[in-house]
């Protein structure tokens, strides 16, 4: 479908691809990755025609339609949401300004037999095809659903584009792109405006989608539940690997385990050949033997191991100070801006080492109780910080509160005191800022730099309550990796508002959700309470079906609904049942691996052997007892919804 043959792009000198090749298939999902600076933005941009490429060529035939959404993009404001969301529609609206002109001329004339009328006869055939085809007649229902989805409320379909904020406009950009259904999608970073609901909306989406998805994203979850395939730039060269994300970093370092060990063979050959030359270059009687050494190393293809970013973060939080058992707690608390109520009488409970996340829409008003918590906003109701607690805030908007007139350096010494006025240089390096980079001015600093230096921030203080608004954003996977381990290490409290659930999974035991104006309490990971969640909608989507049934009034357009919600809960049941299968054959994998090793326990020559195989066991044993649990859920979680249905 789209073909990049021998592409080379160059940046004043600095070739960024070499001789690139490589194909796009309808219905390919693509993971686009490699570390910062390697191309993945510019080759969208190339299949954009938005950059032009040195050498080579990208063929996309004329009937191949695009839908790209950049990181970056000037939005114009000029409409309410919905007649802006209607602009994806435009060749659809103008048909039907076309049939409505047409209708008008032949309303007009009674020269039924002329061969103008005839003409207009065919235009409008052809017209009302096309608009059929378009699916003309379901326009407002689509953009609908997939304004809802997106995570829009009905009531702000008539508000000015100009009101919302960035995150908000750019989610509009994006439901006008997915309206279009062009064949391919090119997404970078899409899910960074995006809350843990809509994203899970916008998988769903992608899923079954007719086209071509390929996508640029830092949300591990994300890539491994969308993407089947993953094409890895690292060298100026392409990698194509056929598997999803995780399974692809498995498979990239025996790949790099094998060149590494192919590279030390050549080597080693290498190196005797150029000693073999050079103590017998001026030998007459090797005269033979040396020129068949040197064409002999100018015919070998050199091989290069993929180069491995090693520059990673060094996160270590100072030992929080011991605060007393209650760290944070509400009653009664209520926030208003003039009219609009954001929460009112939350209660919530936070005691010393506890970790919870705070989910939910955006806008429901998790940053704003994070703002409460600190003290940058008033409120009424009852809000007490426990004994000794001193907290820790790193805003979402944390890179834009930096003063782009400062250097890295000064942003940090102007704050520091003490001991560790002595220790900025070490704690910026382990931010990856060290030689000439602490220098720079904050203005010419990019996005995951300026996060690392708001972080940096962290750590120039002990604190034992850390409250982190979005920490993620701008993020690597490996950075993020590195400051997950840093607070799970974390001895004091933590508060996350985050929408990475690979992120949140395994760092958090409690789960706030924004809803509604209130906040509900889930006790568990993220994943047992996005199970719950999802659970919920189904109930409420059986609810709402029922009540379909009893208003007949409205029968056009609530059958349709109720088709649809039916049809969502059939998928939802099939995907637990496929997450069974796929349980039950890791079962059965740990059961044949046990079997095994019971074999060879039972040999005592051939334990001896191995005196690791005892603690394999163990560990296949309680995998396995993991995997049954988790099994005897799903089951669960089926028959219940098997039930609803019926």
């Amino acid at each position: 479908m789209i073909s990049v043959d021998q592409l080379t792009v160059e940046f004043g000198g600095f070739q960024l691809f070499n001789n690139v090749s490589f194909l796009i298939n309808p219905k390919d999902r693509i993971g686009l990755v490699g570390k910062n600076g390697a191309g993945k933005s510019t080759l969208l941009k190339v299949f954009m025609k938005i950059q032009a490429p040195s050498k080579g060529t990208v063929t996309i035939p004329s009937d191949i339609s695009m839908g790209y959404l950049p990181q970056n993009m000037v939005i114009k404001d000029q409409r309410n949401v919905f007649d802006e969301a209607r602009e994806a529609f435009s060749e659809v609206l103008q048909l039907d300004e076309n049939i409505k002109k047409i209708n008008t001329q032949l309303n007009d004339r009674i020269d039924y037999e002329s061969k103008e009328y005839l003409k207009l006869i065919h235009n409008l055939s052809d017209a009302s095809d096309r608009y059929q085809l378009l699916g003309g007649g379901s326009i407002n229902a689509d953009i609908e659903q997939t304004l809802l989805g997106l995570g829009f409320k009905t009531t702000d379909f008539k508000r000015q584009t100009s009101e919302f904020s960035g995150g908000w406009r750019m989610r509009i950009e994006l439901a006008k792109i997915l309206l279009q259904m062009p064949k391919v999608l090119l997404l970078d970073e899409p899910t960074n405006h995006l809350d843990i609901e809509a994203i899970q909306w916008f998988e769903d989406f992608l899923k079954d989608y007719p086209g071509a998805v390929v996508l640029i994203s830092h949300d591990r979850a994300f890539l491994d539940n969308i993407t089947k395939r993953t094409v890895e730039i690292s060298l100026g060269k392409i990698n194509d690997y056929n598997v999803a994300y995780s399974k692809y970093e498995i498979l990239r370092n025996e790949r790099r385990e094998q060149q590494l060990a192919a590279y030390q063979n050549q080597k080693k050959l290498i190196d005797e050949t150029e000693d073999f030359i050079e103590r017998f270059r001026y030998k007459a009687s090797k005269a033979v033997q040396v020129q068949s050494r040197v064409k002999q190393l100018e015919k070998i293809d050199r091989i290069e191991v993929d180069e491995l970013d090693k520059a990673t973060l060094n996160i270590k939080f100072p030992p929080a100070p011991r605060s007393g058992d209650l760290a944070v707690r509400t009653k009664d608390l209520t926030k208003n801006y003039g009219d609009l109520t954001v929460f009112n009488d939350i209660e919530m409970t936070l005691t010393r080492g506890e970790k919870i996340a705070f989910v939910g829409r955006n806008g429901e008003g998790k940053s704003t109780l994070s703002r409460i918590i600190i003290g940058d906003l008033d409120y009424s109701g009852e809000l007490k910080i426990g004994h000794n607690v001193s907290i820790g805030y790193f805003a979402q908007n944390q890179d834009e509160l930096l003063d782009e007139n400062k250097t890295v350096f000064q942003t940090i010494d102007d704050i520091a005191v003490g001991d560790v006025r002595l220790k900025i240089r070490d704690i910026l390096g382990a931010f990856l800022f060290s030689g000439e980079d602490i220098d720079k001015k904050v203005k010419i600093l990019s996005g995951g730099e300026r996060s690392r230096l708001a972080m940096a921030k962290l750590l120039l203080k002990p604190y034992n309550l850390l409250v982190l608004d979005e920490p993620t954003n701008h993020l690597d996977m490996r950075s993020k990796d590195v400051l997950k381990k840093a607070l799970k290490d974390f001895g004091g409290t933590l508060i996350l508002v985050s929408h990475d659930r690979e992120f949140l999974d395994d760092l958090v035991e409690k789960v706030y959700e924004f809803r509604d104006k209130k906040i509900r309490e889930h006790i568990g990971g993220i994943y047992n309470f996005l199970r719950k969640r999802k659970l919920e909608n189904l109930k409420e989507i059986e609810r709402k079906e029922k009540q379909v049934s009893i208003n007949k009034g409205k029968k056009t357009s609530d059958s349709k609904q109720s088709y649809l919600e039916r049809k969502e809960f059939e998928k939802q049941i099939r995907k637990v049942e496929n997450v069974v299968k796929e349980s039950e054959s890791k079962i059965e994998i740990l059961e044949l691996e046990m079997e095994k090793i019971s074999t060879i326990l039972s040999d005592p020559e051939k334990m001896n052997k191995d005196l690791s195989l005892f603690s394999k066991y163990e560990d296949l044993k309680k995998n396995l007892e993991v995997e049954m649990e988790t099994w005897e859920k799903l089951t669960e979680e089926v028959e219940e919804l098997k039930q609803q249905r019926n």
